[in-house]
């Protein structure tokens, strides 16, 4: 099944692997991002991004296993070079580089009552890949980072989502260009802020809502607070005034969820 194999570290292929690992700018020179495990490589390859070259280790993984909807060069390679490319510990030895799809605000499928989590200026890429495991679970309509300070096809945001960058669509834009967007789409803007706010659960989020999240050190910026149609915070009950806005995130997005399905019923 494999085109190619390759048995030296050395290798140009292996080299550029680990360039792209490492440059954001070279990902973004060559639109190529590096997709490492099963599980990724099936959700990036189902949402309809192109592989390119697959990269596995008989050793570790059966060609059977491989990707079977791909036009993508195999290429086998062993333990050695594998351990080379790896970026985690626990993997199941297939690694691909990956044509990946740009979303816009106007792709997203905004359908009946969207619901969206914005984060603006959000560094970690493993903040921004749990945020978008809980977007994933939650069945939101997107997940838009503004101004954005990572790559969003950084390989730990890849890593920390578990593959959810390729089921929820994810934009990167600016903060003006966000606000814009949901105000002419009849989106109401509920910041997530300490100050001149009602807790979460006080406000009705069952029509089309965007959640917007800051980070924990700055919050957000007047743009976003000035725009908001409603402020919520989530009360914290001991010594510390905020959570990591992974987890703010989820709780947020599943009370959006639990008040539409009562509705429903």
């Amino acid at each position: 099944m494999a085109t190619l194999k390759i048995s030296s570290p050395q290798n140009q292929h292996i080299k550029h692997i680990v360039a792209l690992q490492q440059k954001s700018q070279l990902r973004r020179e060559e639109n190529l991002v590096v997709v490492e495990g099963l599980r990724e490589l099936q959700h990036c390859s189902n949402a309809g991004h192109t592989l390119k070259q697959v990269y596995y280790c008989p050793t570790m993984i059966n060609a059977e296993q491989l990707p079977a909807n791909s036009d993508a060069q195999v290429i086998e390679v062993t333990r050695e070079v594998y351990d080379k490319i790896a970026y985690r510990g626990s993997t199941e030895g297939i690694i691909a580089l990956v044509e990946p799809r740009h979303y816009s605000l106007n792709d997203i499928a905004l359908g009946d009552s969207p619901l969206i989590a914005v984060l603006e200026s959000v560094e970690k890429p493993g903040n921004i890949g749990a945020v978008l495991r809980s977007a994933d679970a939650a069945h939101a309509t997107a997940v838009v980072v503004c101004d954005p300070l990572t790559d969003l096809y950084n390989p730990n945001l890849i890593r920390s989502s578990l593959g959810a960058i390729f089921t929820v669509p994810c934009v990167a834009c600016d903060s003006h260009e966000c606000i814009k967007f949901l105000k002419d789409n009849n989106i109401q803007i509920l910041t997530a802020q300490l100050q001149d706010s009602k807790p979460y659960y006080d406000t009705d989020m069952r029509s089309a809502t965007a959640i917007v999240m800051g980070t924990e050190s700055t919050g957000l910026t007047s743009a976003w607070r000035q725009a908001a149609d409603a402020h919520i915070r989530i009360p914290m009950g001991g010594s510390l005034d905020s959570l990591n806005v992974s987890v703010s995130a989820a709780i947020l997005l599943f009370e959006a969820v639990r008040q539409r399905q009562q509705q429903a019923k």
